[in-house]
Formats: structure tokens, sequence, C-alpha cells
């Protein structure tokens, strides 16, 4: 994998985290205080260029924590912001980023809130972790690697809607 060029992130629960993505085939993330995530997508696969990774095909992914085969689920990714989450099953629990505005995505562990993530889909994440809740290793690892691979935030329906319309209108 290349060296990144950005420096490691500095998370607020668990130091440095570090990011980095060799084009769309892999993606990995790791640090200190978190386990070592991998994703990787089948050359196979046809490459999306709207996603990081390269696809939302569950098919053509393959997700690791700390060298075990995880369940990643990327919804299909259509019109509502709903249609972009990605579900991943780990170690008895079911993790869900969903995005819950134009900039950020919600991470959740068995329905519980644990924080928000910003990025464009690439190797430049920002966490901003809940207060009162409690915050762990994977919760961290999980969340940068999905926000990594498959970038954050959503508009509304309403708003793409809107855009739609005014993009069919003549000028």
């Amino acid at each position: 994998m290349k060296d990144t060029s950005h420096p490691p992130i500095g998370d607020t629960l668990f130091g440095e985290i570090t990011v980095r993505q060799d084009g769309q085939e892999r993606l990995e993330v790791e640090g200190e205080g978190i386990p070592r995530v991998a994703i990787e997508r089948d050359l196979e696969s046809e490459v999306d260029p709207q996603t990081a990774i390269g696809t939302r095909d569950p098919s053509f992914l393959a997700m690791t924590i700390d060298g075990r085969e995880v369940v990643l689920k990327p919804a299909k990714g259509r019109f509502a912001r709903r249609s972009y989450r990605v579900d991943v099953e780990y170690d008895g629990a079911r993790y869900c980023l969903v995005p819950d505005s134009v900039p950020s995505s919600r991470l959740t562990r068995d329905g519980t809130h644990l924080g928000d993530f910003m990025s464009d889909g690439d190797e430049i994440v920002i966490a901003e972790w809940l207060p009162d809740v409690d915050i762990r290793p994977a919760d961290a690892a999980v969340g940068y690697a999905l926000a990594s691979a498959f970038g954050t935030g959503g508009q509304p329906m309403w708003m793409m809607l809107v855009d739609g319309v005014s993009a069919a209108l003549p000028s």
C-alpha cells in the first residue's frame, strides 16, 4: 500500500489514527488503540467513480477487522439519504453509518448513536464522539473505515428533487 500523504488523524479518544487508500482498490485504518481494518474491492468489479472504494455492491467487497472477515453491507445509494447507509456486523454488534446531514453521517452500534463522521471519501476523516456514551476501539475503527471508503453526508430528498426539476427546466 502506498504511503499516505496525509498525517495521522488526531482522534479525541484514541489518539493517532492513520487512514490509507490505495486508489479505489484497498483501504486500511490503523492506530495504537484500535483494531486494524482493511476494505478491499474485487478488481473484477466495475468501478463507480462516485464511491471512494469503487463499488457499493457487497459481492465485490471484503472487510476484515484484526484479520477476521466481517459482514459488510452497503446499501445501493439511490435517492433518500438512508439509501446510502452502510451496515457492518462485527463481534456480535451491528454498526450502521448513515447520512444525517449534508456533510456528515451518524455512526450507531446496535441502534445507539455513538458519534458523527465527516469525510469526502478520502484519507481525511473527522469524528465527533458523543459525550456520555461508551465508545469502544472497534467503534472508531469501523467508523473511520466506512467514512473513508464510502464518504459521508447527503442531501435530503426534497433538495435532490428541486435540483432535478431545476436541471430539467430550460435556461
